[in-house]
């Protein structure tokens, strides 16, 4: 069972809330959580990279010059990978980079990572009516209330995206807003700050305590 305090709009602190949520064991902790980050990065890359071989390249279908008796060396095409314009040995090609992870390890990660940043973890309540419009300098003060500063790169997670907080925290540099249900292991320990909403958190428990 972990405990945290609850902030109001203006930063103050108006009550307390608790939540539990399964995390590997201590020894294999750092381990698992390594794994999955390697994996979604891993993942992530396209895989697209290609260069042509010397029989791929166009050209080259004519011997250049006679076997013999012309004093240089023997050449069979101008695209080998010894001439300038000629193919590449062992290029890139493309390839699925994909690394696989059981679900179950993968919800662990997750919980285990989310549990690890409790000490950057700001609980905070919904605020969305604070937003009467859009206004990004609002919810610039407001994380600064919290205790989320300007420089701090800030991960917000919503159970819901109401209009007004999206439109305001679309352009604020440092500040990523995310899903309650589409957490991952990347976000959570590259922010410097996490802050959460109540009813995010309870989304969180329930899709993520399995």
């Amino acid at each position: 069972m972990v405990e945290s305090v609850v902030k109001n709009w203006q930063g103050e602190q108006v009550g307390q809330t608790s939540f539990e949520l399964r995390v590997a064991k201590e020894e294999t902790a750092s381990h698992i959580v390594h794994r999955a980050l390697v994996r979604q990065t891993t993942n992530a890359r396209q895989g697209t990279a290609s260069t042509k071989t010397r029989s791929e390249v166009r050209g080259g279908g004519r011997k250049p010059w006679r076997q013999k008796g012309t004093g240089r060396a023997r050449a069979g095409s101008i695209r080998s990978p010894l001439w300038r314009g000629g193919g590449v040995i062992f290029g890139p090609k493309p390839r699925d980079f994909n690394l696989k992870m059981n679900r179950k390890e993968r919800r662990l990660a997750l919980r285990t990572a989310f549990v690890d940043r409790l000490n950057d973890l700001i609980v905070v309540e919904e605020f969305s009516e604070q937003l009467s419009r859009p206004k990004t300098k609002d919810l610039v003060a407001a994380l600064a209330r919290w205790g989320a500063a300007p420089e701090n790169k800030t991960l917000l997670i919503l159970s819901e995206f109401p209009e007004n907080v999206s439109l305001s925290g679309r352009n604020i540099e440092n500040l990523k807003l995310i899903a309650a249900d589409q957490l991952n292991v990347y976000d959570l320990l590259h922010a410097d700050k996490i802050v959460v909403t109540t009813s995010a958190l309870e989304k969180i428990q329930e899709v993520y305590s399995a």
